[in-house]
């Protein structure tokens, strides 16, 4: 039976290419309206296991459901957004050419598409840059243009992988503060990190090492649970290290 309240329900998911084993027998469930993170160091599976969340890989065994209907399917790819660790974009085309592309993906024509690109731009701080070239875009700026492209079509689950890598502290601030405004409004957020102090922010975590998935709670009862003053600390505690 899949939970009604879970927007992602994954059971008993394993992976491997060829013979290396990259996600093993994983059980998750995620709610609604929550900030879901994925905490594990580089390698861990967490990339692979977002990526059949929205349907872009399957599983070797064990299914995978948005909304209670099995990944992947068509029909739910417009309730979801995707960021990917590498930037998808046009460096030939400017920030604005690139928006429409994307918004056109998602059916957003004439007024809308021009109102969603306006908001998006000043939710990631962009406005100005709306008709520069892509190519001439810092690593940041393209990471926070990328978040722009996976809100156009406001999607219930927003799906990050490694959102902040490479932007700067006090616009990391920011771009968390969005998240949370996100969350208030009823998205459920999916963010991979191994940064300690992002994992802190979230609702809940799963902790991920060598495909397994060690622990999931929330930062205070992973931390209580291993007698912990930090998560790193639980991290290693739960990974027997």
């Amino acid at each position: 039976m899949i939970k009604t309240k879970s927007v992602v329900s994954v059971h008993h998911v394993s992976k491997a290419f060829g013979k290396q084993q990259v996600l093993k027998d994983i059980n998750l469930e995620i709610m609604k309206g929550e900030i879901f993170g994925l905490l594990g160091p580089s390698g861990a599976g967490k990339t692979t296991l977002v990526k059949q969340l929205i349907g872009l890989d399957m599983p070797t065994s064990g299914e995978n459901f948005l909304f209670q209907k099995k990944m992947p399917s068509l029909k739910l790819i417009e309730r979801v957004g995707y960021m990917a660790q590498s930037d998808a974009l046009y460096g030939e085309l400017s920030a604005k050419e690139n928006l429409q592309f994307f918004a056109s993906l998602y059916g957003l024509k004439g007024k809308k598409q021009r109102e969603r690109i306006k908001e998006v731009m000043e939710i990631v701080q962009l406005s100005e840059h709306l008709n520069k070239l892509v190519s001439n875009y810092s690593g940041g700026m393209k990471r926070r243009l990328s978040l722009a492209a996976a809100l156009l079509h406001e999607p219930e689950v927003l799906i990050l992988d490694e959102p902040t890598v490479g932007i700067d502290p006090v616009l990391r601030k920011s771009i968390w503060e969005t998240f949370y405004q996100l969350k208030k409004k009823g998205t459920t957020l999916i963010v991979t990190t191994h940064v300690m102090d992002e994992a802190e922010k979230c609702d809940r975590l799963g902790l991920i090492r060598n495909g397994m998935l060690i622990a999931v709670g929330s930062p205070k009862e992973l931390k209580e649970k291993t007698n912990s003053m930090s998560i790193e600390e639980a991290f290693l505690i739960y990974g027997g290290a």
